[in-house]
């Protein structure tokens, strides 16, 4: 009979695998943990420094007095130089915020219409919800114009109205109907069509001033960013990055194993699909009513953050959103001071960008991402 220590000696011994794998396993989250902590202050610091950069030059010390006198609400008077804090707070502060916040936005609504879909190549444009929002806009401008009742949010609400139209159509001819993923996908490519012809439609029948003004939005753009529209963005993005956040173990087993299996572990995917269908376009919606229909950034912010931190989703939402609003970020700088003191609309730049990409993406793909 074997004594006491001995009994203990082999049970460590048997042990010891599987303590040394969640050892390991604690080790690689926390690796992926510092990785998107040390990305968020990489893309905080890239962010000040591009927002002192443009015709007028202002310093670093300039946009922390700035920040630090709004943040006391007013009760500081540190500002010296009030021409260069005019242009930071109501030009170039608003212009960067919401570049970063619409990036996350658009890439981590990009993650959630992949997850699911379990498939890479989804995104806000690809199941027309961009197109939908670019013909509400359209149908807005060419019907609004001279309407004072409407407010200043007349065209970002019908354009908002329109993707989520979109999204109802698309998403309830795919499940409620007994549909697969890529019958959505699809349905999707072929409203994307209907509505850039019906947008198309409304540019030829349009006055020209309509017609510049339609155009200009379809671009994609930050020009004349408000802090109100900023605010807004935000908000929708501080509501649906938590929420889904804690989903993400079962967005993992929904990508992972499918619908069979994440229901023999007890996971109503009806009401997860739902939840995650009505949070991703809301996010996405948000950002286009504003900002116009900017591609890409749905597809390749998550695609990258795949690439680098993998795919499980506790690492990947946060990190995709970190992705996506860097490549905005680079892409709006790249507009505004390339060819200064000509801007380029930031959904131009994407495009240039992200068509590339898109096509690396397809070619080089030799299998698929999701099984």
């Amino acid at each position: 009979m074997r004594s006491i220590s001995e009994q203990g000696a082999a049970i460590s011994s048997t042990a010891t695998p599987d303590g040394a794998l969640a050892a390991r396993y604690m080790a690689w989250g926390q690796r992926r943990g510092a990785m998107v902590a040390m990305s968020l202050v990489l893309l905080i610091v890239a962010a000040a420094a591009v927002t002192v950069q443009g015709i007028n030059e202002t310093t670093m010390g300039t946009l922390a007095l700035v920040i630090v006198q709004q943040a006391s609400f007013g009760q500081l008077d540190l500002i010296t130089d009030e021409q260069s804090a005019r242009i930071l707070l109501y030009l170039r502060l608003p212009r960067v915020v919401m570049a970063i916040v619409a990036g996350a936005a658009l890439s981590v609504s990009g993650v959630l219409m992949q997850a699911i879909t379990r498939n890479p190549l989804v995104s806000p444009y690809t199941i027309g919800v961009s197109s939908a929002a670019g013909f509400g806009a359209s149908i807005a401008i060419m019907f609004g114009v001279g309407l004072q009742s409407a407010g200043i949010y007349f065209v970002p609400l019908s354009a908002f109205g329109f993707a989520l139209l979109c999204a109802v159509c698309v998403f309830s001819l795919a499940w409620w109907r007994g549909m697969g993923a890529q019958a959505m996908i699809l349905t999707g490519i072929a409203l994307m069509y209907l509505f850039s012809a019906m947008t198309a439609a409304v540019q030829f029948v349009a006055t020209e001033e309509q017609l510049a003004r339609v155009v200009h939005w379809t671009f994609g753009s930050l020009n004349g960013v408000q802090w109100d529209a900023v605010g807004l963005c935000a908000a929708v993005l501080m509501v649906v990055l938590p929420v889904m956040q804690g989903k993400a173990w079962q967005l993992n087993a929904l990508t992972m194993a499918g619908d069979d299996v994440a229901q023999s572990l007890g996971m109503n995917v009806r009401r997860l699909r739902g939840t995650v269908t009505l949070l991703s376009v809301v996010a996405a919606a948000s950002v286009i009513s504003f900002v116009g229909v900017i591609g890409f950034v749905g597809l390749i912010g998550p695609h990258l953050a795949r690439m680098i931190i993998g795919g499980d989703h506790r690492f990947l939402l946060p990190f995709s959103a970190i992705c996506g609003a860097a490549m905005l970020l680079a892409a709006d700088t790249i507009g505004r001071l390339a060819f200064s003191p000509t801007v380029f609309p930031v959904g131009i730049v994407v495009a240039f960008v992200g068509v590339p990409v898109f096509l690396h993406l397809i070619i080089s793909r030799k299998r698929e991402t999701f099984a």
